[in-house]
C-alpha cells in the first residue's frame, strides 16, 4: 500500500459509516426535492431534517473536507448561498437581522 493510500485511508478513518453514506449520497444530482426526500427515508430511515442536521455538521468537519474537498466545498458554497439569499429576503421584508 502506498504512503497516498495510508493517508487517505487514516483520514476516511475519522468518518464513521453513516458520514461516508451521506457523503456518497450527497455526491448524486438530485434533480427533485421530493424524489431526493423519499430517498432519504429509503436509505437512511430518517427524516430529512435529522439527514439535514447530520450533513451540515458534517460538512464543516475537517475530516470530510479531506475525504471529498470539491464536494464539500460545493456543498458549503451551497448552503452559503441559501443563508445569502435568506438574509436578503428577512432584510427586504423589513426586518433585522439579530
Amino acid at each position: 500500500m502506498s504512503v497516498e493510500q495510508t493517508a487517505r485511508d487514516d483520514h476516511t478513518a475519522q468518518l464513521d459509516d453513516l458520514a461516508l453514506r451521506v457523503l456518497a449520497f450527497e455526491a448524486h444530482a438530485w434533480q427533485q426535492p421530493g424524489v431526493k426526500a423519499a430517498g432519504i427515508r429509503d436509505e437512511f430511515d430518517m427524516s430529512a431534517a435529522r439527514y439535514y442536521r447530520i450533513l451540515g455538521e458534517l460538512i464543516d468537519s475537517p475530516a470530510a473536507l479531506r475525504h471529498d474537498p470539491m464536494l464539500v466545498k460545493r456543498l458549503q458554497r451551497l448552503r452559503d448561498a441559501r443563508a445569502a439569499t435568506r438574509a436578503r429576503r428577512s432584510l427586504s421584508n423589513g426586518r433585522t437581522l439579530d
